[in-house]
Order: structure tokens, then C-alpha cells, then sequence
């Protein structure tokens, strides 16, 4: 699934492709791409529409229009992929926005588990989830304090959307291996610099992962080289660039989670 560095490089790059552009046309190819509104309404209400601005919030594609957000969660497969000229849909569309410069928007969903939103009520849907790890507000102190509000091992949490937003299996993986914290570490039990490492090494991960345009490892993501700098994911059997143990692969909360055991020691 696209995490934050690869839904803010999708965000960035379609900007300079859709601000500006008017949608003329709305063709739905799968219905349940579509979480509201009805797909009658959904046609109705976005013809016409002048594209202001594209954004991110958490793993989430925000499309700014004149009087509506076009939210899009790309979930397992999704891609969004802006097409010149004649309209030919491809195996996989499941969306097409036609443009008023002879483009159109692709809604590209191998699995059929993205969803769209047309609302002019964005927090119904964007409010509930947790602070973003790269704006100011996240700070060691506040990761500290709100990790001793609840008592649950450190991977799920993290991957909490309403707990910090953005976070993968991917990403987690990479910071608990910075902050030298095992994934099965119960939150409450960290301590003060062990959460201002957290801290620190989420914020590095996830600017080092926008900076390489995020992580090419299905078809999903393009362009990114994030890959070739993984100190632990998917490298299990392989040696730990910092001390030389072999990378170990285990489930947690039934995902597969890579450490080093002599750097991450459970405690």
C-alpha cells in the first residue's frame, strides 16, 4: 500500500498536470470505486468543476475543486495517472475524469480497493485521523506523552491512522530500526530519549522517503529508489548495515516485520 512518501510524491506530481484544468466528464467504470455520493449525483456534481489545488493528508490524495474535495484513497493497488487525448480506457480503470485540455484522469485500481469521496465536508472523512509526522506539531514531547496514554505494542500503534497519519509497514519498520526500538516494545514503556529517537527517525525515514520519490517495490509505485536504502525491510537473511546480524522476519498484528535482533533487543 502507498504510504506517505508515495502519496505525497503522487500529490506533487499531478499538481502541476490538473490545477487550472475544468472537469468536462465523469465515467464511472466500477461502482464501488465510489463511496459517495450516488454515482447519478456524483456525475452531476462534478461537471464543471475547476481544479484549484492537489494536497495530501495522511495516505490520502486530496483534489481541491471550486466547491467540492475529490478525496481518493489508493489502498492496495491505486494509481492516478493523468492520459493525453482520445479517451481509451486501460484493464484496470475503474474511474476517468476528461479534462478540458484534451487529458484525462485515470483512476487505475488493479485490487477494486480504492475509494472516492465528492464532498464538501472533507472532515467527515479526514478528521479522525492523527497528527501528521512532518509538521511541527509532532514533537518528541508530544510522542512521549500521548505514547504514555495507551498501553499497546509499538508497531500497531504506529500504524494507527488515528494515532499518527501516514505510517506504513514499510516506513515503521525502517524508524524502529533507527531508534534501535523492538516493534513489540509496549508504548508506555519508552522512555523519554528512546521517544525522542522515535521521533527524530520517523521524521528522517519519511523525508528521506519523499526525497527519493518513495519506494518502487510493486506496480503500484513509479519512479521512487527508496528501495535500494532499506536497512531491514525485506532484507530478512541479509546482514544489518549497522552491526552485521542477520535481518530477521516475523508477524506482527499479522504483518511481516523485519529487525535486527541485536539492535532491536525486546527489553
Amino acid at each position: 500500500m502507498p504510504e506517505l512518501p508515495e502519496v505525497e510524491t503522487i500529490a506533487r506530481a499531478l499538481e502541476p498536470q490538473l490545477v487550472g484544468r475544468t472537469i468536462l466528464a465523469a465515467d464511472l467504470r466500477w461502482a464501488r470505486t465510489l463511496a459517495l455520493p450516488s454515482p447519478k449525483k456524483f456525475r452531476a456534481q462534478i461537471r464543471g468543476q475547476k481544479i484549484s489545488g492537489v494536497s495530501r493528508r495522511a495516505k490520502y490524495l486530496i483534489i481541491q475543486l471550486e466547491d467540492y474535495d475529490l478525496i481518493i484513497h489508493l489502498r492496495m493497488s491505486g494509481d492516478l495517472i493523468v492520459r493525453e487525448g482520445k479517451i481509451k480506457p486501460a484493464k484496470h480503470d475503474r474511474l476517468l475524469l476528461r479534462l478540458s485540455n484534451r487529458t484525462y484522469l485515470a483512476f487505475n485500481d488493479t485490487r477494486k480497493f480504492g475509494r472516492a469521496w465528492l464532498t464538501n465536508e472533507p472532515g467527515q472523512i479526514l478528521d479522525k485521523l492523527g497528527i501528521e509526522p512532518l509538521e511541527k506539531d509532532f514533537t518528541p514531547s508530544w510522542l512521549f506523552e500521548n505514547l504514555h496514554k495507551r498501553k499497546r505494542r509499538l508497531k500497531p500503534l504506529l500504524l494507527d491512522q488515528t494515532f499518527i497519519a501516514g505510517l506504513g509497514n514499510i516506513y515503521t519498520d525502517e524508524c524502529l530500526h533507527i531508534a534501535k526500538l523492538h516493534p513489540l516494545t509496549v508504548s508506555n514503556a519508552v522512555t523519554q530519549p528512546q521517544a525522542a529517537a522515535l521521533r527524530n527517525a520517523i521524521r528522517a525515514v519519511l523525508k528521506e522517503g519523499v526525497r527519493r520519490n518513495g519506494a518502487s517495490i510493486d506496480w503500484v509505485y513509479r519512479g521512487g529508489d527508496y528501495q535500494n536504502y532499506f536497512r531491514v525491510y525485506d532484507r530478512a537473511g541479509k546482514p544489518c548495515s549497522v552491526c552485521n546480524t542477520i535481518i530477521q522476519k516475523f508477524t506482527v498484528g499479522q504483518r511481516g516485520t523485519h529487525i535486527c535482533p541485536n539492535c532491536q533487543r525486546l527489553r
